[in-house]
């Protein structure tokens, strides 16, 4: 017997094919909220804030559009380097700025994940410790030249060529890359959801 669908309020390519590893069958809708934090909000309540803020936008959409009632699931990822929240760069000259200063350093990736069922919302956020390698100028210049760092918080992505980058990783890797698995499924289990189905 399959699953039941859920909503993703997200359009990461990522949390999609993290979905689709745990057979979690979902269809996407889109969640925008204002991503800016708020002043002297902290990572942490940052990217809680932000993952129920787009659940609730995806059940007001749900509601809007007549879909039919499914459990929604929301997330949002940033990165912190001593609670300075590291959000998407907003170009290439922001990228090798962040990559510079994450070099050689421990920082967290937090990702807030929020499951709601029209009535109510809960929210978990997994942290993570990562370690950058030392990287050169050059590093770098090439990494941000792929073009892959200029949609992730931090500016790179730990499941492409980002790798490389990393050191050390405690905590968990799928939620650096924006979904953490095992939080998830314990998530969608606190709503009824039959993961094990």
């Amino acid at each position: 017997m399959s699953k039941p669908l859920i909503y993703l309020a997200s359009g990461s390519p990522r949390r999609r094919e993290l979905l689709t590893q745990i057979g979690v069958p979902f269809e996407r809708i889109s969640s925008e909220v204002d991503e800016t934090p708020l002043p002297g909000e902290g990572a942490h309540a940052y990217v809680a804030r932000l993952a129920h803020a787009k659940a609730l936008a995806g059940v007001a959409m749900v509601r809007q559009a007549g879909l039919p009632q499914r459990l929604l699931l929301a997330a949002d990822t940033t990165v912190a380097l001593q609670d300075r929240i590291l959000g998407k760069p907003v170009d290439a000259a922001d990228a090798v700025a962040m990559l510079s200063q994450l070099s050689g350093r421990r920082h967290e990736v937090l990702t807030g994940v929020a499951v709601a069922d029209g009535e109510r919302v809960e929210v978990v956020v997994s942290e993570s410790v990562v370690q950058m390698r030392e990287l050169s100028a050059t590093e770098i210049a090439a990494y941000v030249a792929t073009g892959e760092p200029l949609d992730k918080a931090g500016s790179y992505g730990a499941q492409g060529l980002g790798a490389v980058l990393i050191k050390d990783l405690s905590g968990s890797f799928s939620g650096v890359v924006g979904l953490p698995l095992t939080e998830t499924a314990a998530l969608l289990q606190r709503f009824g959801y039959p993961f094990w189905r």
